[in-house]
């Protein structure tokens, strides 16, 4: 029985007992060494009923292993791997070492979520994985990746972990010690001869701690127990430190024979019992000393595994052990198993360096995903020259990077970088580095930092000099360093024979930096146009393109372009790449008032930055949020941004602090600067300054002009019209939004002209362009602007009509209108799952939800109504 830990069993108890009724969970038990986590898990399991059990604990010895612990995990569900998709079912084989390994990391978690969701559709799941701290890091990223998207499998899952278990967004039940009284009581169950000042000294020391309370004593003389004898004084020490002495204690008493075959198993990590033996026999020790250890309450053997009573005990008995003794065992083990396991085993047993170790570890990292990391760094450990450390240590900060580990990516780079003078190395280490900064939202210097380092490699590799000059260029855009672009573009000019079209577009975009549309944006739109024709090779140039459309403000192109890496990179499982292009994506969306799509997709892009540890992307995603937030007039959704906090402000009619706002955003040189000129123009004239706004209608003007957009050339018109008021210009304005891009900024000339138009008195002419902007701004859900339209309207002595009916898909969740839209589509539910990385039978759920909110039975009926575009 589990003494002080009812709320824990409750909460576990409740999530087992929504997987048995159909719906899915996640709970992270979080505690000190010998707190009560897995006795929490195991009681959970042993209560539960119809349900099965997965089990697998993360090893310490095998955390650098890749899959180590999904292996143990999955094992007993691999029959039905035939059931997942081709790319899925690959992926999976791969990372289980059953087949050559393929596809993206994430493709691996996708296919773990499929899985488990195959086996719970047989009988609800639950999956307990135990010593979370200790999981091999791309076991980690499968399952966690799995635990963020479970929904309606029938599956809970639930990890038990000490602190160095990073699982950001998940739900957690901490456990701390139990109190006093009920410390006393197991004490008294226990240990009843312990004499009563033992008992609370006993108590004492073990701070609450449940196991310390149940091996403290077993470390007294039975003098002392008893309290014939004086107990040891001494400073206190952390609680794991004295179990670890105590179970230490216990080990030393064992013979030396007993304590070497413990030592092995210790150094096998993985109970099996056949592997410890033959290595035990290797080091000449036997099944008969393995089997004191356990008289000892030291390790239970059952059938084909030997297990530790805890992993304390593991841990004590291998950081007991002489260095000397250790290193056989490891040596014993690597002639024992194959594999990965093999070099592991060797590499612990090697403390010098040894080229052919290195070299078997690089090997098995290059099949690693996040435990090449790992595998790297022990590699370089044991190369005997610095070149080689040099090369293996930026491998594994590279591969630190891959897998958003950005502040271990940065010391290795630094380690890696005070080896070598070599010019490729370097520049693949300012790559790390300048992401690093990047992804922690600090890009400002790492654009010179790419182009030194691209100008060192211009004659022996000028494909990777290039490929960090658009990195830069791009760095320096966003960070406002106009001169550093300059730099990066002036040697990109030196390239240009390389990539024509590239070299040209890194001009363009210093050029536009600097305010020189007319020479900077044609080289883009060259750009963008041919990787329309033929997408580039390189994902890097692929979105340097996707940025390029974006400030050419061509929306259509940019939906079309992103539109065609999503789906790239989801028939090829690259989540990692999938936060950037569905970030462009919904920037097209929005602008093309197109909210409720533009919130399923910027969704989507905020799970998969968090899962993919992208920081510095979440920011930027949740930029278009903001935008939505500041035309639909969202104050409870306040942006943090100038230009979005600036919209928001005008719609709301606070023209000072807009004024104020967007006159900081403008200071800026991005394209949502460049955007936010008109606003500002707006809030400057109902200000009455116009003088604030020349200067910036007339940047806009020119880069309106530049673009070719005819969006762009309308809201310059309008901004004219604000500044020279004359009914021309809002009918040039109009007839220039003839192409119905950005609807927004159409209802918003249409709502100047009528507020012009009835100045003039002409409330019967204002009447048709107000009623149009009016539909406009509620088809938007633009409240404050659609509030503005209908006073305007009121006062041309119009009737307003009540506010227009919303259709029905705004009653469904941003996860629901998407995957809705794709079933009205015609594809069917495992795709939809393969697309959106979720399991097909979420993909039912949501469905099941959304059917009764639209008013349909079938697929059928849900095409009838026009969701799909």
């Amino acid at each position: 029985m589990l003494r002080g830990r009812e709320t824990g069993r409750a909460v576990v108890a409740e999530l087992v007992a929504r997987a048995r009724a159909g719906r899915s969970g996640v709970l992270v038990v979080r505690g000190e060494a010998g707190i009560g986590k897995t006795a929490l898990l195991d009681q959970a399991v042993r209560e539960a009923e119809g349900v099965r059990v997965l089990r697998a604990a993360g090893v310490e010895a095998e955390a650098g292993l890749p899959f180590a612990a999904l292996q143990m995990l999955l094992r007993p569900g691999l029959a039905r791997l035939d059931a997942l998709p081709a790319p899925q079912a690959a992926a999976l084989r791969g990372a289980l070492g059953l087949a050559e390994r393929s596809g993206d990391r994430f493709l691996v978690g996708l296919a773990v979520l499929t899985l488990l969701s195959e086996l719970a559709a047989e009988r609800p799941l639950v999956c307990v994985v135990d010593d979370a701290h200790w999981l091999d890091a791309d076991s980690a990223d499968a399952l966690l990746f799995t635990a963020r998207r479970i929904g309606a499998e029938s599956v809970a899952l639930l990890f038990a972990a000490r602190d160095g278990f990073d699982a950001p967004g998940l739900p957690e039940l901490a456990l701390d010690g139990l109190d006093r009284k009920t410390a006393l009581d197991l004490l008294a169950e226990r240990a009843p001869e312990l004499a009563g000042p033992v008992r609370e000294r006993v108590v004492a020391e073990a701070a609450g701690n449940p196991l310390a309370l149940l091996e403290l004593p077993d470390g007294l003389s039975t003098d002392q127990r008893t309290g014939r004898a004086e107990l040891p004084d001494g400073l206190p020490l952390p609680v794991t430190r004295r179990l670890l002495d105590a179970f230490g204690a216990r080990i030393d008493r064992l013979p030396e024979q007993a304590r070497l075959a413990l030592t092995v198993a210790a150094a096998e990590g993985t109970g099996d019992l056949g592997t410890v033996l033959q290595a035990a026999h290797i080091v000449g020790a036997t099944a008969a000393d393995l089997e004191e250890a356990e008289r000892a309450g030291l390790v239970r053997i059952t059938g084909v595994t030997v297990a530790f009573g805890h992993p304390l005990i593991r841990a004590a008995a291998y950081q007991g052990a002489p260095l000397t003794m250790r290193m056989a065992a490891h040596r014993a083990l690597a002639e024992t198993v194959r594999g990965d396991r093999h070099i592991l085993h060797k590499a612990a047993a090697t403390v010098t360096p040894d080229e052919t170790v290195a070299a078997e570890l690089e090997r098995a990292a290059a099949n690693a995903r996040a435990a090449a990391v790992s595998l790297y760094e022990q590699a370089a450990r044991l190369s005997p020259g610095q070149p080689a450390q040099a090369w293996r240590l930026t491998r594994a900060a590279q591969s630190a990077i891959t897998v958003g580990r950005t502040e271990e990516a940065t010391e290795l780079a630094e380690r890696a970088g005070a080896l070598t003078d070599d010019p490729v190395l370097r520049a693949g280490l300012a790559m790390v580095t300048a992401t690093a900064g990047f992804e922690r939202g600090a890009p400002h210097g790492t654009a010179d930092l790419l182009t030194g380092n691209a100008a060192a490699v211009t004659g022996d590799d000028p494909g990777l000099a290039l490929t960090l000059l658009v990195i830069a260029a791009g760095n320096a855009w966003e960070a406002h360093e106009p001169a550093a672009l300059r730099r990066a573009a002036a040697l990109a000019e030196t390239l240009r024979p390389v990539a024509p079209p590239v070299s040209a577009a890194i001009g363009g975009l210093s050029a536009a930096a600097d305010g020189d549309y007319a020479r900077g944006l044609p080289p883009l739109r060259d750009l963008v146009d041919r990787t329309r024709a033929t997408p580039d090779d390189s994902l890097i140039v692929r979105l340097f393109a996707l940025s390029a459309t974006w400030l050419l403000g061509d929306d259509a192109a940019l939906a079309e372009l992103a539109a065609a890496d999503i789906a790239r990179s989801r028939e090829h499982g690259l989540a990692g790449a999938l936060p950037t292009v569905l970030q462009k994506l919904a920037q097209a969306q929005v602008m093309s008032g197109r909210h409720r799509d533009a919130e399923a997709t910027v969704a989507e892009a905020l799970d998969l930055a968090h899962a993919t540890g992208q920081r510095n992307r979440i920011v930027r995603v949740s930029t278009v949020a903001a935008r939505i937030a500041a035309v639909e007039g969202d104050e409870e959704h306040r942006p943090a941004q100038p230009a979005e906090a600036g919209l928001l402000d005008l719609g709301l009619g606070r023209y000072e602090e807009a004024l104020r706002l967007l006159e900081e955003a403008a200071r800026e040189h991005t394209a949502t600067a460049l955007f936010a000129l008109p606003d500002l123009v707006e809030a400057a004239v109902r200000m009455e300054q116009a003088g604030r706004a020349v200067e910036p209608a007339e940047r806009f003007a020119h880069w309106a002009q530049a673009s070719g957009q005819r969006w762009a050339a309308a809201v310059a018109e309008r901004c004219r019209a604000l500044l020279e008021p004359a009914e021309k210009h809002y009918l040039g304005a109009l007839d220039l939004h003839d192409d119905g891009a950005r609807p927004f900024e159409r209802a918003r000339t249409e709502l100047a002209y009528g507020e012009w138009l009835r100045r003039e008195r002409r409330r019967s002419d204002a009447r048709a362009p107000l009623r149009s902007a009016l539909r406009a701004f509620e088809s938007l859900r633009a409240g404050p602007w659609a509030d503005r339209a209908r006073t305007e309207l009121r006062a041309t002595g119009d009737t307003v009509a009540a506010p227009a009916v919303q259709g029905p898909e705004h009653l469904l969740t941003p996860q629901e209108l998407q995957i809705v839209r794709l079933a009205a589509a015609g594809i069917g539910n495992r795709e939809i799952a393969a697309r959106l990385f979720l399991s097909h039978r979420t993909v039912e759920y949501h469905l099941y939800k959304a059917y009764p909110k639209l008013g349909v039975t079938s697929r059928t009926e849900l095409a009838a109504l026009g969701l799909s575009g």
